[in-house]
């Protein structure tokens, strides 16, 4: 007694031995799913009741295409763009059910992005064009009110859905896709856009031929993406409208 009054440790080494405490089973730290982290759900209007989803029509079906087009079509940005592929079939699969919803060709929507952003979501311009399409946020503020305000520009399944309507709007007021790709990177005002409309076209037909099935070099000479929503320069640029001809965008 006398010790372990003297050495409390020792007292307490020998309690601990007698009265182990029970042993806590480590917990394993998961990260959330990349879904849980990118859903933005679109809001139900008030009083609506939930039911169960419509069947496809055809013309759905035709935008959604099938799940190995989808797959291509991953594949080879997440190879063009350097995008985890995870990270690159939650993009494209927005991009499809966006396209599904609002009637407009995934790929299209799909080459916007890419070239607006080159997929980095937090893609910002320095006239504070935001996210993967590069929506001016503070402009269609309305449009992300519903998607939690203005924070969610840079969510992107809010942005892709929100610039996809934008985009829509304008090819509808514009009459065309290339006068709709012109107001979209703010070019309406100027006689041409700068060769945007072009660059957004060809990606539009090479991810045509990858949805095909054909094999594209996922490197192509002057790759870069257009700056996004800055005022055209004087430079000579080939027509959008002679470079797309013969282009069909579904959905339009």
């Amino acid at each position: 007694m006398a010790v372990f009054f003297v050495r409390p440790d020792l007292a307490k080494a020998l309690s601990d031995s007698l009265n182990p405490a029970p042993e806590v089973p480590a917990v394993a730290v998961v990260a959330p799913p990349l879904s849980a982290l990118m859903d933005t759900p679109a809001p139900a209007p008030a009083g609506s009741v939930v039911t169960a989803a419509a069947p496809l029509s055809a013309d759905d079906k035709a935008l959604m295409g099938t799940q190995k087009q989808q797959q291509w079509v991953t594949s080879w940005l997440s190879k063009r763009y350097r995008v985890a592929g995870d990270a690159a079939n939650m993009l494209v699969s927005t991009a499809y059910l966006t396209a599904r919803e609002i009637k407009l060709d995934p790929l299209l929507i799909l080459a916007v992005m890419a070239i607006e952003s080159g997929l980095n979501p937090f893609a910002e311009s320095p006239v504070g064009a935001q996210g993967l399409m590069q929506v001016m946020s503070k402009v269609h503020h309305d449009k992300f009110q519903e998607m939690g305000g203005l924070q969610a520009a840079l969510n992107p399944v809010a942005n892709i859905r929100v610039g996809s309507l934008i985009l829509k709007d304008y090819v509808n007021r514009g009459g065309s896709v290339e006068a709709g790709l012109k107001i979209y990177v703010g070019a309406a005002a100027f006689e041409h856009d700068d060769g945007y409309g072009s660059k957004v076209l060809a990606e539009y037909q090479r991810l045509k031929q990858v949805s095909a099935g054909k094999k594209v070099p996922t490197i192509t000479p002057m790759m870069a993406a257009a700056p996004a929503k800055q005022a055209p320069q004087t430079a000579p640029m080939a027509s959008a409208a002679t470079a797309s001809h013969d282009t069909q965008i579904a959905g339009l």
